[in-house]
């Protein structure tokens, strides 16, 4: 969806050396992005729901209580997982522009981890290991692998919660591929909704946002669940993700947004591409990062109006999260409700002249993490923790507050954080990029409280990343090659090897 008001700068922006397209190419993009505004939201063709959205049936539920009351003891849990969104774009982590009141209102009533990273910055192996608890190694997972095997599935939290008879379902953006029969482990219910096009018809025939409908479809589950019966649902939007196949609306927002940051100037970068030009090899001057860069960021006019549009699409999850709380309250169940707010990976807006996600800095990282807990002591809520936590610490931690146990090699439950400080916590862990791809390059490395290490090992010769975060908060130095730091190097290559071993433990390595 693209202002009206905002075609005649796009048209300048198509004609820019950037785009480079031939005259005639010019015009037909500026035909599509008319055709857009005219169709009042409809960013591609209009695609019917039934056309891509997946709904696998499930087995009968695994067991079943015979105590109502020991049903209404056990909390549902509401998951809500927003694509492409790292830690600092919310109005709760004191961003100036963000519109996420909904979300801002779960930090008040609950707790906020200021340091919650991915262990892999993509979204298929993230989701994997959110599932699963483990590390990318681990499951062997990422584009380009065999599914998740029922073996595997039988190991994931849904899995777990589902034995222990919950009612479990995910609805949107899945983004994991399974094998025959290992959805049914987990999941009572199932509808996978993906963008490209990001609106859709529903089942009474009208367009809306995927986003809009996966939090129909859990709605609709929350509202079907028997009385006394616990559930456990993940909403998985497709915002923020870019519709990467299309230069003109590159984040399509629901309508609801619409009003939102007109003639709103947005902040520029930290960091700009000649910032980190003299630190940045050739391998990664060549990678997909900085490819996109100019596909949606490299001129201040592009720049302006996709930011714009990127927190419009924000805005319209965070909305499409409120209707789900909403209804969780006039179904009288929010009292025993505890939520989960959180991100797949985080995401280059141009830092470093960079975009997308994948490598080892900490935009790419980062991503928000809320848990509000109704039956969190009062003087616990609203309170933020600095401790590392993780997405795979996910896993245990719903597996825990379900009152199951998920037994994993690396990962913990944050569980302990809703009534106070955790002992004895992590003070570094394994982050990784496996992805055998060209413009990508695999690489895997340690990030502790102070330093970040990284090792990308697909160039020859491997090249190594030292970063003090202490002093140099924008990884501009590089103390990898620095003689002086040659003690702290081997340092980090040797906790790398631990923790590479502590991610897998009985099991060899998975060959890259």
């Amino acid at each position: 969806m693209v202002d009206v008001a905002e075609l005649l700068i796009l048209r300048q922006v198509i004609d820019s050396p950037s785009m480079n397209p031939t005259f005639l190419s010019r015009w037909c993009l500026l035909f599509c992005a008319v055709f857009v505004c005219i169709a009042s939201g409809l960013s591609a063709q209009v695609v019917p729901a039934a056309a891509n959205a997946e709904v696998e049936p499930a087995l009968p539920n695994q067991k079943q209580l015979n105590q109502e009351q020991s049903n209404q003891e056990q909390p549902n849990i509401v998951l809500f997982l927003i694509d492409d969104i790292r830690n600092d774009v919310l109005g709760c982590a004191g961003h100036p522009v963000a519109h996420t009141p909904v979300i801002d209102s779960l930090a008040e009533r609950g707790v906020r981890f200021t340091n919650a990273f991915v262990t892999t910055p993509i979204c298929a192996a993230s989701r994997a290991s959110i599932l699963t608890g483990l590390h990318e190694q681990a499951t062997g997972y990422t584009f380009g692998s065999p599914p998740l095997s029922v073996e595997t599935c039988q190991q994931t939290y849904p899995a777990a919660l589902r034995r222990a008879g919950y009612r479990t379902a995910i609805f949107g953006k899945v983004g994991v591929s399974f094998a025959p029969g290992a959805r049914n482990v987990m999941f009572d219910e199932v509808v996978a909704i993906s963008r490209n096009p990001y609106f859709r018809q529903d089942v009474q025939g009208n367009l809306r946002h995927v986003d809009d409908l996966a939090a129909d479809h859990a709605i609709e589950f929350i509202r079907r669940v028997e009385a006394n019966t616990p559930f456990c649902v993940s909403v998985s939007f497709n915002g923020t993700h870019a519709e990467d196949g299309d230069k003109i609306d590159q984040f399509p927002y629901p309508p609801s947004a619409a009003g939102l940051f007109l003639n709103q100037q947005m902040p520029e970068p930290r960091i700009s591409w000649e910032d980190a030009r003299a630190i940045t090899p050739s391998f990664l001057a060549d990678s997909l990062n900085r490819s996109r860069y100019f596909w949606r960021w490299d001129t201040p006019i592009k720049y302006q109006i996709n930011m714009r549009n990127y927190f419009r699409l924000l805005a319209g999850v965070d909305a499409a999260i409120g209707r789900v709380l909403e209804v969780i309250e006039q179904e009288g169940k929010a009292k025993n409700t505890i939520v989960i707010v959180t991100g797949d990976n985080g995401y280059f807006m141009g830092e470093r002249g960079f975009a997308g996600k994948w490598s080892h800095y900490e935009p790419s990282l980062r991503v928000p993490m809320i848990m509000t807990d109704p039956r969190q002591p009062p003087d616990q809520r609203g309170t933020t923790r600095d401790a590392l936590v993780l997405n795979i610490d996910l896993a245990p931690t719903i597996a825990e507050l379900g009152g199951v146990d998920l037994p994993t090699p690396a990962s913990r439950s944050l569980v302990s954080f809703l009534q106070g400080e955790a002992t004895g916590w992590r003070d570094g862990f394994l982050c990784e990029h496996r992805w055998a791809r060209t413009d990508i390059p695999r690489w895997e490395g340690v990030r502790t409280e102070h330093f970040m290490y990284a090792r990308y090992d697909a160039v020859v010769p491997a090249f190594e990343f030292l970063h003090d975060l202490r002093v140099d908060r924008d990884q501009l130095i590089n103390l990898a090659i620095d003689p002086a730091r040659g003690a702290l190097l081997e340092s980090m290559r040797g906790r790398l090897e631990e923790l590479r071993a502590k991610a897998m433990p009985n099991s060899a390595l998975r060959e890259p």
